[in-house]
């Protein structure tokens, strides 16, 4: 199986991901909308004050899971991911993130006067170090691939 592969073209399919973060030895699991660039890297948008947010200012490792909900009997598929994650200080119409989130979720220049706001959404990235892929479509028996990301 060619892992990148597999990841690039099950990633368009999804448009949220489990994040997973932990502080002060507490363990936290959200969903969020995302996008990614051609690096691999992670977008997403999210307030500061959230459980999440809250972790991520204080222990920026973050692990995740990008799956398709399946039923018994269906062949699965899911993407997990493990890295960084960090607060995007300054956000403009020409930043990635922006261009990408806007892109696919068809939204405009509000969310950037958004982030501005102390309370607003504000533009995640999360920088990943590693993936995984479980895979039972092009498996048999599943299996589970890693592949060490450059991030």
């Amino acid at each position: 199986m060619d892992i990148e592969k597999t990841i690039r073209e099950y990633l368009p399919e999804i448009v949220h991901l489990s994040l997973a973060t932990c502080a002060h030895g507490k363990p936290w699991v959200c969903e969020v909308h995302y996008v990614y660039d051609d690096d691999l890297n992670l977008y997403f948008l999210s307030r500061t004050n959230t459980r999440h947010g809250k972790d991520i200012a204080i222990h920026r490792e973050v692990a995740g899971s990008i799956v398709v909900q399946h039923k018994i009997d269906d062949e699965v598929r899911g993407v997990y991911f493990e890295g960084k994650a960090e607060l995007i200080e300054k956000i403009d119409t020409n930043h990635v993130a922006y261009k990408l989130y806007s892109e696919r979720f068809n939204t405009n220049e509000s969310v950037i006067a958004e982030a501005q706001e102390p309370d607003g959404h504000q533009f995640y990235k999360i920088t990943v170090s590693e993936f995984s892929v479980f895979d039972s479509k092009e498996s048999n028996p599943s299996q589970k691939y890693s592949l060490p990301w450059k991030g």
